[in-house]
């Protein structure tokens, strides 16, 4: 299910319309009558008295008013009308009407605008998304808001909200049908169009540039792999800052020989959920053309098992040179990451370097399944991160790299392993940590709540785009509110 977000004139009284009730009851000020009928008005006050609905953001209330108009409404609870209640005011409604046979709401939250807004706005699109693999026009799930004038922060909202579910999109589909090259493909049609400049490279020019763990972890699969390059820079926008986002691209991961378990093997089409966040983020930032310059690496490639694959105990020379053993052949999204982490270092001269990936089951042990971990040495990097992540409802938690596991990370053939043992998470991050060079990084580790069981908060069952709005706030925030300052700084000095 797609949908279809936009600020509307209360010209006519709607079938479904959805309001907010906070502490004080529910809002109604500013709703004309048009929009909701003194008759409907008076059955709702009576409703609100005799039951008392819930004013929690997430709880809704359904009152059906047969033969009239509006012949439903919806009561949201909206808590304190803060951003994150009513992007989950918006998501609840939005999954209460994708669930009816009317998807066409009427949203009157009257007097809201700025950042409340654009979260409702948000919340509405990320509530209406719905996975559905069979052929065909998919329904939309309409929602008019009224009440309201702030069309840029509708505009900024439902943005966000789209590159999440395209990122759902992408990992939720089956990996019958999404190869590498395939992946490659929908990014370059759905980026380009958008101003961002998408480069393909295939299993040839892997080979010739030396990415030894791309190439091995996808020797075994008959659909080679590849390497994705999404660049947005807008015209006027300076070299730097610079920012990389890594997106870890394995389309399907049997585990290779380390085969995993078949319960274990069931959602692993998901295992390039943070590929699909990273460019997912960059769909954001440029349809709201933010200037600041990034670029999107995914590294893509199928996890099989064949007489081609990698083996145990083989040794794989990365980009720029260091080298691997195999000690698992299922700890292969690190081998894919370390190529990508160490392309963007030596070529791409980065300010800030950002690796994504559902990398460990270490980290839902640590953290459980709706928060992910962040590892940084760098501090100021780890606090806007993980404000962008609060602000987002997508929450992380900084996590520790520990200097006394690097002795796990030993070789007695290879520069490391690439299976550490425990901690996991941490052994995990401290791998990779040598292929991003001296440049400010971080790993994210989404494991956890890159995927959920059933529908409930912002998330439908399966891939939830868990980063894409993250990665899009930080660069957002803390980039662009950066080079805004440094802009004046220079302008001010230059008057002076």
């Amino acid at each position: 299910m797609t949908s279809d977000i936009r600020i509307d004139s209360e010209k006519q009284t709607p079938e479904t319309l959805a309001v907010g009730v906070a502490a004080s009851g529910v809002v109604l000020e500013g709703i004309s009558t048009r929009t909701l009928p003194l008759a409907a008005r008076s059955t709702l006050d009576a409703f609100v008295a005799e039951t008392g609905p819930s004013t929690k953001a997430g709880d809704l209330a359904q009152l059906p008013l047969p033969g009239e108009l509006p012949n439903r409404l919806l009561i949201a609870g909206i808590g304190d009308g803060t951003a994150t209640e009513m992007r989950l005011a918006g998501a609840t409604i939005a999954r209460a009407v994708r669930g009816s046979s009317d998807t066409t709401v009427t949203v009157a939250m009257p007097g809201i605008g700025g950042t409340e807004l654009a979260a409702l706005a948000e919340g509405l699109v990320l509530g209406g998304y719905r996975f559905d693999a069979r052929p065909g026009p998919r329904p939309t799930m309409r929602a008019r808001l009224v009440a309201v004038e702030d069309g840029a922060a509708v505009e900024r909202g439902v943005a966000h909200g789209l590159g999440a579910t395209w990122a759902r999109e992408l990992a939720n589909t089956r990996t019958s049908v999404k190869t590498p090259a395939w992946m490659a493909t929908q990014v370059e049609r759905e980026l380009t169009p958008l101003g961002v400049r998408v480069v393909t490279r295939d299993a040839y020019w892997l080979a010739e540039q030396g990415f030894g763990g791309v190439l091995a972890v996808g020797s075994g699969s008959a659909s080679p792999p590849r390497l994705v390059e999404a660049s947005w820079r807008p015209r006027g926008v300076a070299a730097s800052p610079h920012v990389v986002i890594v997106g870890k691209g394995i389309t399907f991961d049997t585990g290779g020989y380390n085969l995993k378990p078949g319960a274990s093997m069931t959602a692993m089409y998901t295992d390039m959920a943070g590929g699909a966040a990273a460019v997912g983020a960059l769909r954001v930032i440029a349809a709201l053309r933010i200037p600041v310059r990034v670029t999107v690496l995914v590294p893509l490639a199928e996890n099989s098992v064949s007489g081609s694959a990698m083996r145990p105990d083989d040794v794989i020379r990365h980009y720029g040179g260091r080298t691997t053993e195999v000690v698992n052949t299922d700890a292969e999204g690190r081998l894919v990451l370390a190529d990508a982490l160490a392309y963007a270092a030596a070529r791409l001269r980065p300010t800030t370097l950002i690796d994504i990936a559902t990398l460990t089951g270490g980290i839902k042990v640590a953290l459980g399944e709706r928060t992910a971990g962040v590892f940084t040495p760098f501090d100021e990097l780890a606090r806007t991160l993980v404000v962008a992540g609060a602000d987002t409802g997508e929450p992380l938690w900084r996590m520790p790299l520990v200097d006394e596991y690097a002795s796990q990370l030993d070789s007695d053939i290879a520069d490391a392993n690439n299976s550490a043992g425990n901690p996991q998470a941490t052994t995990a991050a401290m791998f990779l940590r040598p292929f991003a060079g001296d440049v400010p990084w971080a790993h994210l580790d989404i494991a956890g709540p890159a995927r959920a069981t059933a529908d409930g908060g912002l998330s439908a069952a399966g891939a939830t785009g868990f980063g894409a709005r993250l990665l899009a706030r930080w660069v957002e925030t803390s980039i662009q509110t950066s080079v805004e300052t440094s802009v004046e700084a220079s302008a001010g000095a230059a008057l002076g």
